[in-house]
């Protein structure tokens, strides 16, 4: 898989979007931000990360975390703006120290060890139905700490023995304290290009990890083959039919801005996307 380049022009719109190439921040700037991010989550037992890039599919995200017992906490990319709340949610800006111009949901999930117990999140364009969603509840109620859950992406039947292509995807996840740390110390989480993590410190290790591909979750999926990290799957079959993104979809519309560093990805998916009709496939129109 091609490496994408870094440029000057993109270096701090990819860092938003969870990237170690073009890390630059003080670990410091980072805890003093976590800080703020934990009082705000205090006493919060059940936090559910939901990141609004469309105020509508947001809003129907909260409702159905909070059906199924968890809290909310919404998070936001600073293009998009503030969404509408449930009762009961917990918002965060999670960019009020930082000011970074973009930030992607992954930006605050790779760090959940610094203001968190655990954490449960998903991609800001899925959605489920209700009884698949309360299977996933369950298995991140049980996770222990030092244990993760997230999707399994095989890559397809054609490359269910090739290896290399597995990862973990961030789709859909639940961090537990003690695996976000872990992930962190051993320089592998779900970042992009691992092999630039701060914490791979020897020029052998650093090797190795290229030969992986650069993308989000191949990291966690190294930290399982080569640490004996543990990772609860879930389904991919099962998350992918209410992924609403361009994958797999040969009817998707690309806007212009679509191969761009800071492209509108709320836009085009609610271009692409009728979110009544998506709610009637899955059964869950009610929350609507």
């Amino acid at each position: 898989m091609h490496r994408p380049s870094l440029t000057e022009e993109n270096a701090i719109l990819r860092l938003g979007q969870g990237d170690w190439a073009p890390f630059n921040l003080e670990m410091p700037v980072i805890e003093e931000a976590a800080r703020d991010w934990a009082r705000q989550l205090a006493g919060v037992e059940k936090p559910w990360l939901c990141w609004n890039i469309s105020p509508s599919w947001c809003l129907l995200q909260q409702r159905l975390v909070r059906h199924i017992g968890w809290t909310p906490v919404v998070g936001f990319d600073p293009k998009y703006g503030l969404p509408p709340l449930v009762d009961n949610a917990v918002l965060i800006d999670f960019n009020s120290r930082l000011r970074l111009p973009q930030m992607y949901m992954i930006f605050p999930v790779e760090f959940a060890w610094l203001f968190a117990p655990r954490l449960a999140f998903w991609h800001s364009d899925l959605l489920c139905r209700i009884p698949f969603l309360t299977r996933v509840a369950a298995v991140f109620d049980k996770l222990n700490d030092g244990e993760m859950s997230a999707v399994w992406d095989y890559g397809g039947r054609s490359k269910l023995f090739d290896y290399k292509s597995h990862r973990y995807y961030e789709v859909l996840g639940c961090m537990s304290r003690g695996a976000s740390r872990d992930n962190f110390a051993k320089g592998c989480g779900w970042w992009r290009n691992t092999f630039l993590h701060p914490n791979v410190a020897t020029r052998a290790e650093r090797a190795a990890r290229e030969k992986i591909c650069y993308d989000n979750g191949y990291g966690v999926m190294y930290w399982k083959r080569r640490y004996g990290g543990v990772v609860r799957s879930l389904s991919l079959r099962e998350t992918a039919e209410g992924h609403c993104s361009e994958i797999g979809n040969s009817d998707y519309r690309n806007l212009p801005d679509h191969y761009e560093a800071e492209r509108n990805t709320g836009r085009e998916m609610e271009l692409n996307y009728d979110l009544e009709q998506v709610c009637k496939r899955l059964g869950i129109e009610r929350f609507l």
